[in-house]
This record gives C-alpha cells, structure tokens and sequence, in this order.
C-alpha cells in the first residue's frame, strides 16, 4: 500500500513523497498495535500508523498528550473516499480511550489543498516549520519544511 501512494506522491508531489519504508519498521508498528486499516468487501481501502510520542518531529511542542496520526495511505481503487475524516473520527474514540487530549498529524511540503482538507476534517493547521534535527527520521523529512496539525479534544 505504501509503495502504492509513493507512486502516486511522485506524479502528484514530485518535490516531496514517501521512501521505501522497511519491512521490519512497518511489522514492529503491526506487533505493537499501531497499524490500523479500513476494510471494504475484503480489501485494503487506507492504512495508517499511530504513535503516542513524537518528540522528534514535534520538538518543543511535544506534550505527552496525544496521539499522532503517521502515513495515511489510500488504495486508487478507493481514493476520493474521504478516509481521512473516518480516522478523525476513530482518533478522537482512541485517544479518549488513552487518556490523550490531542490528535496530532503532520505533512511534509506545503500542499494548500491537503492543508485545506485537513483543516475541512476537524485539524487545526498550527503552521510550517524546518526541523532541526531530523538524523533519526525517515528521508522525507531531511531539509523539508513540515506542517503541523492538531484536534483538541473536549
């Protein structure tokens, strides 16, 4: 499925898109339960992974508070579904469930119409920034500028 959206991301962002992810980075996600996917009739419609800190890509602003939502990616066969608005919704029921107060997303490049999307699904776009440290992150975060997104929950 990732390599999937990596092909898409080239035609579509060819400034900025996704590295091959390792296998062995995507099944340690699977075995601690922070991979998650929506069905439809038996077949993989979107994917996306959770973590519960983020430190290094949050720096300052990371709160120990919040669930962060990494690498939604949509099967072509289902793409204009609107998925990200159903993982909004089972964000805020998981991290209510978690004790979280936040539901937390970020995005590589600045994209008007992702950040509009996103903005329409219930984030706050919070701003864009250069990391200062991003030696222990996947290469797509290397020298690009990241938008950062946030829900607070009630």
């Amino acid at each position: 499925m990732y390599k999937l959206a990596t092909d898409f991301q080239k035609i579509k962002f060819p400034e900025n898109q996704w590295p091959e992810f390792d296998k062995e980075f995507i099944t340690t996600e699977v075995l601690e339960n922070r991979q998650f996917k929506i069905l439809i009739e038996n077949k993989i419609a979107c994917i996306w992974a959770i973590t519960y800190s983020d430190a290094q890509i949050w720096e300052d602003r990371e709160n120990n508070s919040s669930i962060y939502i990494h690498r939604i990616a949509t099967n072509p066969e289902f793409r204009g579904k609107n998925f990200v608005k159903e993982i909004v919704d089972w964000s805020k029921n998981h991290a209510r469930k978690q004790n979280k107060k936040f539901i937390r997303m970020d995005t590589c490049g600045k994209n008007d119409k992702l950040i509009n999307h996103y903005n329409h699904c219930g984030f706050n776009y919070l701003g864009i920034k250069k990391l200062k440290n991003t030696s222990q992150l996947p290469s797509h975060y290397h020298n690009a500028n990241v938008c950062f997104f946030e829900i607070e929950l009630e």
